[in-house]
């Protein structure tokens, strides 16, 4: 696969005509004022009154025609209705409109070909144009006319204007660039839509203790623990070791519940009577409505359950026994956590579940969705290449999802939304996919998946307030073979501040709620419940009509960033070494200045380190003021431009083809048994290089503390007597005077120096370590 270059996969600073170019001041005065107005004529079809019958039933079943040149759309018909009502509206993009006149026409459906019986004529010149936030326009009775144009029995209500995709109209009108989309199902998926997630709470089961078990075999020890139930949420206790029909646990068990609460939680007592094999002593179901919610560290009342015994007989139907066990359980949603829904290092939100706790929003997020260009082709219709684009979306809890624009390789939206923002070390992640549900949803495609396109994040902390950033996003995808660019979407993104105090007090608080802090959960369990709740997330919006699918949903909250991949690792070890390339470059100028390089430069320094020294309490402001003065040094040469996916630091423009094809392999693997061996080999090379690099650390950390340990009693004595020497010849030579022939001694002259390792470190190096009693 040929690369291209690397200045294609490069972010493009734009100048699009925002808002109509309407400016007063500083401030566009659109309500549009991040996306560039687009033109429509919208007619609103409303009702229809006395029509005429045509056909020989005398019954009417009327609908509406709307045409524009070669578009055409129509409302839905009524059954023998004479005044019919409609409400809808029909939207007629002005770029694409190649007549003069706009043609209503109402016609009578028949079997087989439908009837005329009036229409409505409008020159588009004459046609009013309304500016939000004006009042709607008004509909006017139209009488109705034949052919020839002159008037007939029969009137149509209608509203005719120009206005711009800020009409309130836009979201539920019939658009003419959708007039390929047929069925209801079809338009609904083509829509713009706002979602919002589900309110995810953590719920702490706290199982304490049973009591009064009833074990079926009385001549062993049982062997009991709970196993909790929440909708598709499985857990269980450890088995409890006092084996009595009193049993203890005290364990947590913790699930992912969201509003509104739709399944009980089912608690069931169980003996392990042998392998794979266990007996329910008790059921008990908990309405998730009636748990107790806590906002802070302070315990809720424990209470006792009673347990029902389910006895199943063969040839019966289940019946129900209900007897004196009881359980003895502490169940409370925890309002003060934040339910982690996204990966950690690109969150949107990190506010509490109650609401209660909430701090007041800092200021607003603007995003304006332009457009996008040079999209590659998705898929085949109609024997010919074709894309039809959306974007979604995502910051907080809050989901937006455009509409579709229909077979178009440029798509423009020229959509807008706001948000609001509590913290600015948050993520807001906008994804494109290609639309696969056109032809009726679900039912008529339904094993179809919506093809990613490509995303971009952009981390509110980077932006300068006030500002519209306007800029084209290159959308990168990797696929096994390797990078590859999908195109560019256009985002214009503005974050406007309310309160400079309150966002700079941010930085100074907590990044998650106080609870993570007070009583953290485990890893384990932030990997298992994270996993629940994005479960859960795309579950219900899956649901949502039209649905946002769960394929959507998982790839922008990075479902599946935490397996393996061998591209990642490079990319993070490179990571690392720039970090610390800074503390090299410093290490290798002072081996510089010590090995008297530069003789001015070593000089300054060795003068600079005798005022140090001699007046130690300008050190700490030295250091400050020189880190300022970095500061300030740097602020010219200030990112100008948000971050945006770069394919050298992801090492995807460098990656192996069998690196990739391994990253995309499912889990559990389901590549030939080759393949497997060779990566397995792979990694257990590198796997080797890592355990000598821990084992060398664990070396020098062992040294170090055999240096007191008298594991070898002839280098122990020998630091004891130098310590012992050192704490006196300090005590009676004043601090400075070490300072100075110490600073001095390491700066001196290569002429002074000798090329083998320094006395120190021979002694260091010949320290025992527990390597010898390795296996």
């Amino acid at each position: 696969m040929q690369k291209p270059p690397l200045e294609d996969f490069a972010l493009r600073e734009t100048n699009p005509h925002l808002g109509g170019g309407k400016i007063s001041g500083d401030k566009l005065t659109s309500t549009y004022d991040l996306v560039e107005q687009m033109q429509y004529l919208y007619v609103r079809v409303v009702k229809a009154k006395d029509l005429p019958t045509k056909d020989v039933t005398g019954a009417c079943d009327p609908y509406v025609e709307v045409k524009l040149g070669n578009y055409k759309g129509t409302t839905r018909h009524f059954e023998k209705k004479t005044n019919p009502e409609w409400n809808q509206v029909f939207a007629f993009s002005k770029d694409r409109i190649q007549a003069s006149f706009l043609e209503v026409t109402v016609k009578d459906k028949d079997v087989v070909k439908d009837d005329f019986i009036g229409r409505i004529l409008f020159d588009l010149n004459e046609i009013p144009k309304r500016v939000p936030p004006d009042s709607p326009l008004a509909p006017q009775w139209y009488r109705l006319e034949d052919r020839k144009g002159d008037k007939i029995k029969g009137e149509l209500m209608l509203a005719v204007w120009w206005g711009t995709q800020a009409d309130e109209a836009f979201p539920e009108a019939w658009h003419s660039d959708a007039a390929a989309v047929s069925g209801t199902d079809g338009l609904a998926n083509i829509r713009s839509k706002v979602y919002l997630s589900p309110k995810l709470w953590y719920l702490r089961v706290n199982v304490i203790e049973a009591q009064d078990l009833i074990i079926t075999d009385k001549g062993r020890f049982p062997e009991l623990y709970v196993r909790a139930i929440l909708g598709n949420q499985v857990l269980r206790t450890r088995v409890s070791q006092s084996r009595s029909i009193n049993p203890m646990w005290n364990e947590d068990l913790m699930f992912v519940a969201a509003e509104p609460f739709e399944e009980p939680l089912i608690l069931s007592v169980e003996d392990r009577v042998g392998p794979n094999k266990e007996e329910v002593l008790g059921r008990c179901a908990i309405p998730m409505q009636y748990v107790d919610r806590r906002l802070d560290h302070k315990p809720v009342n424990s209470r006792w359950f009673n347990l029902e015994k389910h006895v199943i007989v063969e040839g019966e139907k289940k019946k129900e026994t209900k007897f004196a066990s009881r359980i003895h359980m502490r169940i409370c949603l925890e309002g003060g956590y934040h339910v982690l829904d996204e990966s950690t290092h690109y969150s949107s939100d990190l506010r509490p579940t109650a609401k209660q706790l909430w701090k007041p929003s800092i200021g607003v997020l603007e995003l304006g969705i332009l457009n996008a260009q040079g999209l590659m082709p998705m898929k085949v219709r109609d024997g010919r290449q074709t894309t039809d684009a959306y974007c979604v979306a995502k910051y907080g809890q809050k989901w937006v999802r455009t509409r579709t624009i229909i077979d178009s390789f440029s798509p423009k939206w020229n959509e807008q939304y706001t948000w609001e923002v509590f913290d600015p070390c948050t993520v807001i992640t906008v994804g494109v996919f290609d639309n696969c549900h056109l032809t009726g949803g679900d039912k008529a495609n339904g094993a179809a998946r919506d093809s990613r396109i490509g995303k971009v994040r952009i981390r509110l902390s980077t932006l300068e307030t006030d500002r519209v950033y306007t800029h084209s996003y290159p959308l990168l995808v990797l696929h096994p073979n390797g990078v590859k660019k999908m195109g560019e979407v256009q985002l214009a993104v503005r974050f406007t501040c309310s309160s400079l105090l309150n966002m700079m007090h941010m930085y100074s608080q907590p990044l998650l709620p106080k609870m993570h802090y007070i009583h953290p959960l485990t890893v384990g369990q932030l990997d298992s419940l994270r996993h629940q709740a994005t479960q859960t997330v795309s579950m219900r919006l899956s649901r949502a009509e039209p649905p946002l699918r769960k394929e959507i949903v998982e790839y922008m909250l990075d479902v599946g960033s935490h397996m393996w991949s061998m591209r990642r690792s490079k990319a993070n070890f490179f990571r690392i070494m720039a970090v610390l390339s800074g503390i090299i470059a410093v290490g290798r100028g002072f081996d510089h200045i010590c090995n008297w390089k530069n003789p001015i430069t070593t000089v300054l320094i060795h003068i600079l380190f005798f005022i140090l020294v001699m007046y130690p309490e300008l050190i700490l402001p030295t250091i400050f003021l020189y880190l300022f003065l970095i500061g300030v040094w740097y602020y010219r040469w200030r990112p100008r431009h948000p971050p945006h996916m770069d394919t050298r630091l992801s090492h995807a423009d460098s990656a192996h083809p069998d690196e990739l094809d391994e990253e995309f392999d499912t889990f559990p693997t389901s590549k030939p048994a080759d393949a497997v061996r060779m990566r397995y080999d792979r990694l257990r090379s590198i796997a080797g290089r890592i355990q000598t690099v821990v084992g060398d650390l664990a070396t020098q950390g062992e040294r170090l503390q055999s240096l007191l340990s008298w594991r070898d009693p002839r280098a122990t004595a020998l630091f004891v007597i130098f310590c012992l020497v050192a704490a006196i010849v300090l005590y009676v030579t004043p601090f400075q005077i070490v300072a100075l022939l110490t600073g001095f001694y390491v700066l001196r002259h290569p002429r002074f120096r000798r090329k083998l390792p320094s006395v120190p470190l021979n002694f260091f190096r010949r320290l025992p370590a527990r390597t010898d009693s390795m296996l």
